[in-house]
């Protein structure tokens, strides 16, 4: 298996760090680990250790990537304690957060439940749990709401339970993850128009639908009947059309990049894309949107990388859950001992895309 650290999205600029390191800085500590190429050992950013030379120095996001990367804990300052204390306060600070969703939290009412400083909070927060806190709380509170409109409750009922402060809110910025208006999810995508493509291509038959505000759907499956009747049973009441250029432009650019990619004639599109799922879901999906190109990283390394080491199986549930092939690159993640894992489309198909970054890369 082709190791490498997992991405930093979440980790402090570099000159953050090297200052934190150089004052010993406890308040940074979980929020990355530092390891000495010489030494061969990693450390918190308050270690009290003799300073090592910034050349011979490389920042983590977390003990399990410093580990990967085949350095040893610091026996002074123990690094993987303080980041599992870290973890566990982070996470219990999660379900204080899913447990109340509809409540109104402001950053200071949150830091002084976890006796934090608010610029402390934000940072380890979101060290550990990939988004700020109230990214965290947005989608739970997205989660209650699409729960509420599953159920049959009216559109006001699960926006005042789930404690949005507004329509104008849910209707704006909320809906890039619901994908539809909260009307149309609760009635299976009724009112909306979900215009699609299919196509040929070295991976076979690729369908890719949008609503206006993004890619919904990508994938793959053996004919174009069977890819629009699993694209109707997601959205059973959406008025589902193909694809003409007056109707939806861009979508048919969108596919002929997608084809490009595929056929390793270009890089991946950097398309619009609804992420409709739960907070879990949509941090393992963001996470995997900045892997590299080329790269690989296990199912525990995933789940170590969003702050949540011992949900390695939920976080290959999220990758099984991902309805858009590619573009959410969840062939990037393999097992542990560097076998392919599952791939709802196919190992075929997962090999032949790692095979294919990996030969862009060595060009």
């Amino acid at each position: 298996m082709n190791h490498t650290r997992i991405p930093n999205a979440t980790m402090p600029a570099e000159a953050t760090m090297r200052h934190a390191i150089a004052t010993r800085d406890e308040s940074f500590d979980g929020s990355f680990v530092y390891g000495v190429v010489t030494t061969g050992v990693y450390c918190r950013p308050s270690c009290r250790s003799r300073p090592a030379k910034p050349k011979n120095v490389r920042f983590f996001a977390n003990p399990a990537a410093a580990q990967s990367a085949g350095l040893r804990p610091c026996k002074r300052c123990e690094p993987r304690a303080i980041h599992d204390r870290t973890i566990q306060l982070m996470q219990r600070l999660a379900q204080y957060i899913d447990k109340a969703a509809g409540e109104t939290w402001s950053l200071a009412r949150l830091a002084k439940q976890a006796h934090l400083s608010p610029t402390h909070l934000q940072r380890k927060f979101k060290a550990v749990l990939g988004v700020s806190p109230k990214a965290y709380q947005d989608a739970a509170r997205l989660k209650q709401l699409k729960s509420g409109l599953k159920s049959g409750q009216s559109v006001l009922d699960s926006i005042t339970d789930a404690g949005f402060q507004s329509t104008s809110r849910v209707y704006g910025a909320t809906t890039r993850n619901l994908g539809m208006t909260p009307s149309a999810y609760r009635a299976g995508g009724a009112g909306e128009t979900i215009a699609y493509a299919c196509r040929a291509t070295a991976l076979g038959p690729l369908l890719i639908a949008a609503t206006d505000r993004g890619v919904c759907f990508a994938q793959f499956g053996k004919n174009e009947t069977a890819l629009t009747t699993q694209l109707r049973n997601e959205f059973p009441r959406a008025t589902v059309m193909t694809s003409h250029r007056a109707d939806s432009p861009e979508l048919d650019a969108w596919i002929q990049a997608f084809e490009a990619h595929i056929a390793g004639t270009a890089p991946r599109p950097d398309l619009p894309l609804d992420l409709r799922g739960t907070a879990f879901q949509i941090r393992v999906w963001r996470f995997l949107l900045q892997v590299p190109k080329g790269d690989v990283i296990s199912y525990t390394e995933l789940a170590a990388g969003i702050g949540a080491p011992k949900a390695a199986r939920a976080a290959a549930s999220a990758c099984a859950a991902n309805r858009i092939a590619v573009l959410v690159p969840c062939h990037r993640v393999l097992r542990g001992d560097g076998g392919l894992g599952g791939y709802r489309w196919g190992l075929e198909r997962k090999r032949a895309l790692i095979d294919r970054e990996r030969a862009e890369r060595a060009q």
